[in-house]
């Protein structure tokens, strides 16, 4: 018999409540519900541009073609033209208060939009970097990433060198760091928190497999099933996330 929504709600506060090292893991789709959309699927970025934009080769060749759509992509977070920065939402809120609580230990995101570490996560792994700051690709300077240092068409470092954001770029490795902490906390999971991520984006989709194979209970929350849901997820709800972590957050502190 398929068990309805409440039991599987019921079941997967359950996990959480129980776990030593409790994990999340979140991707594009926990950030809906601030405004910013998905890059995939319906309303996605990548209808709207080209994903080459975000190519590094194509970026170092002509930042010039690159840099209008980034600095578009910036508006919300930066609150320039008629838009206020974005904010955390209840999803964001309650994987920082489960931290704070003692039942997440790591939240490992894919990202960059910095709205995790606004709600208050701390141990905290930026898969794919933030974008909070700005590197030169010359001298290796960081400088905070604002309406100001991203004023010029094609932003310069004082020294003269290209600008780029601090986040990973198609054909960009990922920092060895993020790479370490992420497979440690998900080899070290006995209950992970899939949030808002689609499992298409290696080599972060592998997390959740990673953490299964080493013996954890995985919870997923997607409005759709994911390449996820069939192969490694205990617990599947269709919901979405700011309404589903605040229903669990209610049961794990009945």
């Amino acid at each position: 018999m398929t068990a309805t929504l409440a039991e599987n709600l019921a079941r997967a506060a359950e996990a959480i409540g129980n776990a030593r090292y409790g994990v999340g893991f979140t991707g594009a789709g926990i950030s809906v519900e601030s405004g910013i959309p998905p890059f995939r699927g319906e309303g996605g970025v990548w209808n709207r541009y080209d994903p080459s934009i975000l190519d590094l080769d194509t970026f170092m060749r002509s930042p010039e073609r690159s840099w209008p759509a980034i600095k578009e992509m910036f508006t919300a977070f930066l609150g320039t033209g008629d838009r206020t920065p974005v904010e955390p939402n209840a999803a964001h809120r309650v994987l920082a208060k489960w931290e704070a609580e003692g039942r997440i230990k790591t939240v490992i995101t894919q990202n960059i939009d910095g709205l995790h570490e606004a709600a208050g996560s701390r141990n905290l792994v930026e898969f794919h970097g933030h974008c909070r700051s700005l590197v030169c690709l010359s001298c290796g300077r960081r400088l905070p990433l604002n309406a100001e240092t991203t004023a010029a068409d094609v932003p310069k470092c004082p020294c003269g060198g290209l600008l780029k954001p601090d986040f990973v770029f198609f054909g960009e490795g990922i920092p060895p760091e993020a790479l370490a902490d992420s497979d440690e906390a998900a080899r070290r999971t006995d209950c992970m928190v899939l949030v808002g991520t689609s499992g298409v984006v290696y080599p972060a989709a592998s997390l959740p497999f990673l953490a299964k194979r080493n013996g954890a209970f995985v919870v997923e929350i997607n409005p759709e099933p994911t390449s996820y849901t069939d192969a490694v997820v205990d617990v599947f709800l269709p919901l979405k996330a700011g309404e589903a972590m605040e229903r669990l957050d209610e049961l794990v502190s009945a």
